[in-house]
């Protein structure tokens, strides 16, 4: 943290711009002064004050409600006040700039919910949800940031944390007593708990990147050469008309980036331009902006032509098989690409259908369908949740972040690893210490061990007045 925490802050916590409604929220031990400064009077807690807001010559700048929150039952823990104006942004500007001469300064992104954090308002968890909530851009998204904030996913890691302290009491009870002639340790029922702490852990794993898909979604790219209708499928994809679709080849020549969602799920859809050999300056960019957009997405649908003569695998994959050095990309992608039969509504026979298709040596998933007709495109829909383990039905999920599967995952790695110890009869002293560090990752996500590095980087995300 590079502010002062004795600091009293400020900050406009309302969206930038015109409004019915314009809040500054202060917080700090400054608090009770700016009242009697911009009020005239020191208010009753948590009672709503109609109000003039005056400036330091006493003139009226402003009227509405404030709301004044003693610590330590306020948002931060400290005392808080909220001033409830107009909108304006001129009106807020004078508001804020009377507040900052009463020796207060305004807050750094995310600090107000920092110092919530600091003073056990709510645990680091709690803070991340707070964020996910503002951002949310689904039901079920909304719905499980909320679980987060009210607490859920804490609980159970605290939960699993006990169960680990339990087994930790046993393991290191034995170490104290390793030169009595007592058997302390009962192996069977150590790693018995240790199995089932174990199922809790993916319990909660499921649970938590299950959020995180609510909460970032996917990035699918569309690829394939020119005019296989990679265009015509964004567009139905998305029921709008968003790209520009001809008969020409090579019509897409640039990025064409836009949002959908499937079920809750956030997909965010990339149409790039159609992959050939080139000696156009402007083709060879789109296509060059094509290989890296291709090589960080998590699903590329290599769109092929049904109604052209049928080809061998290889010759479906040459799109991204680029023999042009710059434009090669890494073959990992290979493992993301679902290969899409378009345009079935030009054959007799149209039938949409999942399939797949393999060379000898890889395998890849076939979906024949019509971007015109939109036959088949439930069925792409559906492949596109289940091949990342989306599950919308799934109940009881909540809002994570890639730092807390990061941290589940080690978490569980340490403890399958006391688990062989177990059954392998090894030195005690080993036990423990896998133990006590699978705790240390589970303490991580909520911020019972953390650095002041994580912290800046959490907070340093959200808005100017959380």
């Amino acid at each position: 943290m590079s502010f002062n925490v004795a600091d009293t802050i400020c900050a406009i916590a309302t969206p930038p711009g015109r409004g019915g409604i314009g809040i500054v929220r202060i917080s700090g031990s400054l608090t009770s002064q700016v009242c009697l400064k911009i009020l005239g009077f020191q208010p009753t807690p948590r009672k709503a004050h109609s109000s003039d807001f005056l400036n330091s010559d006493g003139n009226i700048i402003d009227n509405g409600i404030a709301i004044f929150y003693p610590a330590p039952n306020s948002y931060t823990g400290e005392d808080v006040l909220e001033l409830q104006g107009h909108g304006g942004l001129h009106v807020l500007n004078t508001v804020m700039a009377c507040v900052l001469d009463s020796g207060v300064r305004q807050a750094e992104p995310g600090e107000f919910s920092e110092r919530a954090f600091l003073n056990n308002k709510i645990d680091l968890v709690q803070a991340e949800a707070i964020a996910d909530l503002i951002d949310a851009s689904s039901k079920q998204a909304a719905r499980s940031a909320m679980r987060t904030l009210q607490g859920e996913f804490s609980k159970r890691i605290f939960e699993l944390q006990e169960q680990l302290t339990t087994i930790r009491v046993n393991v290191e009870a034995a170490i104290d007593f390793s030169d009595e002639d007592i058997d302390v340790i009962n192996e069977t029922l150590v790693g018995s708990k240790i199995s089932k702490a174990l199922s809790e852990l993916d319990r909660i794993f499921r649970q938590a990147r299950q959020g995180k898909l609510l909460h970032d979604g996917i990035n699918v790219v569309i690829a394939g050469k020119p005019n296989a209708g990679k265009s015509s499928l964004l567009n139905a994809l998305a029921g709008d008309e968003s790209a520009i679709v001809t008969d020409i080849p090579g019509t897409t020549r640039d990025l064409l980036k836009l949002e959908i969602n499937i079920d809750g799920l956030p997909v965010h859809l990339i149409d790039t331009a159609g992959i050939h050999q080139s000696t156009n300056l402007v083709e060879r960019e789109g296509i060059r902006r094509a290989m890296v957009a291709i090589d960080y997405a998590d699903l590329v649908l290599l769109v092929t032509d049904a109604s052209l003569p049928r080809q061998d695998i290889t010759k479906t994959l040459e799109p991204i098989s680029h023999t042009d050095k710059e434009l090669r990309i890494n073959s990992e992608v290979f493992k993301k690409v679902v290969i899409i039969m378009n345009k079935i509504d030009l054959l007799e026979e149209c039938h949409a259908k999942v399939t797949k298709i393999s060379n000898g040596k890889d395998t890849y998933p076939q979906i024949a369908l019509s971007a015109k007709t939109s036959a088949g495109l439930d069925l792409l829909r559906s492949h596109l949740k289940k091949s990342i383990g989306f599950n919308p039905s799934e109940q009881g999920d909540f809002a994570a972040r890639n730092r807390h599967l990061k941290a589940l995952s080690s978490a569980k790695e340490f403890i399958q690893s006391a688990y062989l110890k177990v059954s392998n009869r090894s030195h005690l002293e080993l036990i423990a210490d896998d133990l006590r560090l699978a705790q240390k990752n589970l303490g991580a996500i909520t911020g019972e061990f953390g650095s002041d590095d994580l912290l800046t980087e959490i907070f340093s995300s959200f808005c100017i007045g959380k």
